[in-house]
């Protein structure tokens, strides 16, 4: 699928910062599922290139800004080329042993609920591509899709305990319950196209976990499927804040507004073929 992409993010600081530095993680993954034929960032109008890749196959660019910051628009946009896959990930370089996803962060850790659902999960799997598949149909039965029920600071505990929460959530407890079989799984950020608008439509996450023999596949536990080609990977990490597309600080004595806008739609090019 051949899919436009535009995604700006606009920050606004009162008073104007003193300062400000953000860390962009919004260049789209290349591996044997997804292409890039073209895509820009820019912050404030300027061009921004990535400043290296991680030890997660991402490319990261690092901006900053000093004296009397009004706003920051960051803006991502272009053309992604994607192939449905089965949510396999293979080709993407990466230096990071899969072991790496094994570690626990405040978002992840496993309480009794987790571990039980982990458990039984697989004890009724013949094998680790069955685990996978029936942890992430049990995660999003046990966990409905609802906005406005959980915040960014949720963590996996809280939102299977609460039963009501969106993608992060699904992701965080799926990631959760592999970790405590000790699975390496890992968070991913990205884009997902729908037909129609819907509440998993433009920016999404789900989780991606490494199976023995296969490699990385993701799971998305939000729609109880594993990634096709209409969605979009962008960057991955432990969890939600680590694979955040912008992550940064702005000096002391500011407050920060934000306000995003995605939008992911077919290229009007395949439509007509």
């Amino acid at each position: 699928m051949r899919l436009n992409i535009r995604h700006v993010t606009t920050y606004r600081y009162d008073p104007p910062a003193r300062g400000m530095s953000q860390r962009i993680k919004l260049f789209p993954s290349v591996f044997e599922g997804q292409a890039v034929p073209s895509w820009a960032v820019t912050v404030n109008g300027a061009p921004v290139s990535p400043n290296f890749k991680d030890g997660y196959g991402d490319q990261v660019a690092l901006v900053s800004a000093r004296d009397h910051v009004e706003t920051c628009e960051i803006v991502a946009e272009g053309v992604v080329e994607t192939q449905d896959r089965a949510g396999v990930v293979n080709g993407l370089r990466a230096a990071a042993h899969p072991a790496v996803f094994l570690r626990e962060t405040a978002f992840t850790e496993a309480d009794e609920a987790i571990e039980e659902l982990a458990k039984q999960a697989d004890e009724d799997s013949p094998d680790p591509l069955s685990l996978a598949h029936l942890l992430c149909a049990r995660i999003g039965e046990a966990i409905e899709y609802q906005t406005g029920e959980t915040e960014a600071t949720t963590t996996a505990a809280e939102a299977l305990e609460a039963g009501k929460g969106v993608c992060q959530d699904h992701a965080h407890v799926f990631i959760s319950a592999m970790r405590s079989l000790n699975v390496p799984a890992r968070y991913v950020s990205g884009y997902l196209f729908t037909a129609e608008d819907g509440p998993h439509a433009a920016a999404h996450a789900w989780a991606e976990s490494w199976v023995a023999g296969v490699g990385w596949v993701g799971f998305d536990a939000a729609n109880a499927l594993c990634p096709t080609d209409a969605y979009v990977r962008i960057a991955c990490g432990l969890d939600a804040r680590d694979a955040a597309p912008i992550r940064g600080a702005v000096a002391a004595g500011s407050e920060e507004a934000i306000d995003v806008a995605v939008t992911v739609q077919q290229s009007q090019e395949q439509i007509q073929q």
